[in-house]
């Protein structure tokens, strides 16, 4: 897949500029169009990269002393901030990730998680759609028993277009495997918000 091309965006911008009534040559816009171009760049680089690549180095859980294969309950990582651009106006989507998994017989450094959300959040996106991506590459990269991905994000827009409500964010919420179990789920949520509780 070809990289972004930020020459031709830096001529859509200006193209836009003019469609909106400014003058793209004036002092405060004559870099504008480079500007977009290189957000544009880094909001969408996660186009050109496998999410999977950051899962490859997954390491075994080891063996117990008695040679039988160990396991671990839940791995949860609270509190990891994406940004993504929704794709329906291309204006951003902040918040906040909780992913937990069920190791089955190996685990990832808890750095890999983070850039999987951050490579999949740098695509135009619909949240419900970005859960679900990490959800997947979550239980094909690392075979767990159980994936659970809560995203709670504040839409641009909608908090600053349309409706405006300032203050509303969306949850979503994706499942695999054991932790699609209604009873296991609601124990890691829990977990989750015990964060903010205390």
């Amino acid at each position: 897949m070809a990289e972004v091309d930020t020459a031709r965006i830096e001529r859509a911008v200006h193209e836009i500029l003019l469609a909106i009534g400014e003058d793209p040559t004036r002092p405060g816009l004559v870099n504008t169009p480079q500007r977009v171009a290189a957000a544009y760049a880094e909001f969408f680089d996660g186009l050109h990269v496998d999410p999977l690549t950051h899962l490859a180095d997954a390491v075994p859980l080891g063996s117990t002393d008695q040679g039988v294969p160990a396991t671990s309950d839940a791995v949860v990582l609270r509190d990891l901030a994406f940004r993504s651009v929704c794709e329906h106006h291309l204006l951003p989507f902040v918040g906040t990730a909780h992913v937990a998994y069920l190791p089955r017989d190996r685990v990832v450094g808890l750095g890999r998680i983070p850039a999987v959300i951050d490579t999949l959040a740098a695509r135009p996106q619909l949240q419900e759609r970005l859960a679900e991506e990490i959800a997947d590459t979550l239980q094909v990269g690392l075979d767990p028993k159980g994936v659970l991905v809560v995203l709670d994000a504040q839409h641009r827009c909608v908090t600053t277009r349309g409706a405006r409500q300032e203050r509303s964010s969306t949850i979503t919420i994706a499942s695999r495997g054991a932790l699609a179990e209604p009873v296991a789920r609601a124990e890691i949520i829990t977990l989750i918000g015990a964060a903010h509780d205390g």
